[in-house]
């Protein structure tokens, strides 16, 4: 079955070369464009695509508030943002916001395709250049970007292994396998660096996805 994309981007040249390099693609399917963040949000409840390739900088709402809501109305969809600005605003916003990848318009032809898979297999995909500044931020004393490395599932595994959920419980209650939850165990530690279950819990409550009380 196909990928099915959706390209939200207020350059009509450029998103008329985004769909010509996707449209070459067997296992994708560019489902609709839109210009501004709003379309974005109303095409996704519409055309339910699996990927929103999503520019930050739109009129009407920007490319991060579309992927706040998008995420909040359709945490399954990933959302990929391809942008000009490489500065750590607009990338730990577009993290914090629910977004899995971050790619640069300069490197998109080259990058883009590896992106889509990346996200599509529940992956994290940086641009080097924006890789750097994001593990460079991890080690400030500022607030912590290592969440928005994280995919959404991988968010809700560290919750309730946070609150002290067996392996098996969280797959009876995420309709998944014991492996497979092991599986995201493993990444969620490879990403944040962190090596034991104690650590994690610490981590999830200093970033308000749990509580001491549960």
């Amino acid at each position: 079955m196909s990928t099915r994309v959706l390209l939200a981007d207020d350059h009509e040249i450029f998103v008329e070369g985004l769909r010509s390099l996707l449209n070459k693609e067997p296992q994708l399917e560019v489902v609709g464009a839109v210009t501004d963040g709003s379309q974005a949000v109303r095409q996704v409840l519409e055309l339910e695509p699996d990927v929103v390739i999503m520019d930050l900088s739109m009129p009407d709402m920007s490319g991060i508030e579309a992927t706040q809501l998008i995420k909040t109305e359709r945490p399954e969809v990933k959302i990929l943002c391809l942008s000009m600005h490489s500065d750590k605003g607009f990338v730990m916003g577009a993290l914090d916001a629910g977004a899995s990848g971050y790619v640069l318009k300069d490197g998109a032809k080259r990058e883009l395709l590896e992106a889509i898979r990346a996200v599509t297999a529940d992956q994290v995909y940086l641009s080097p250049c924006v890789a750097r500044m994001v593990v460079e931020a991890a080690k400030s004393n500022g607030a912590t970007p290592a969440l928005g490395l994280l995919t959404e599932r991988e968010r809700q595994v560290l919750k309730l292994l946070a609150q002290g959920s067996t392996s098996k419980a969280i797959a009876d209650r995420l309709h998944l396998s014991v492996k497979t939850v092991g599986t995201h165990r493993n990444h969620i530690m490879e990403k944040l660096n962190i090596h034991s279950i104690a650590e994690l819990t610490k981590f999830a409550i200093r970033e308000g996805l749990t509580s001491v009380e549960h």
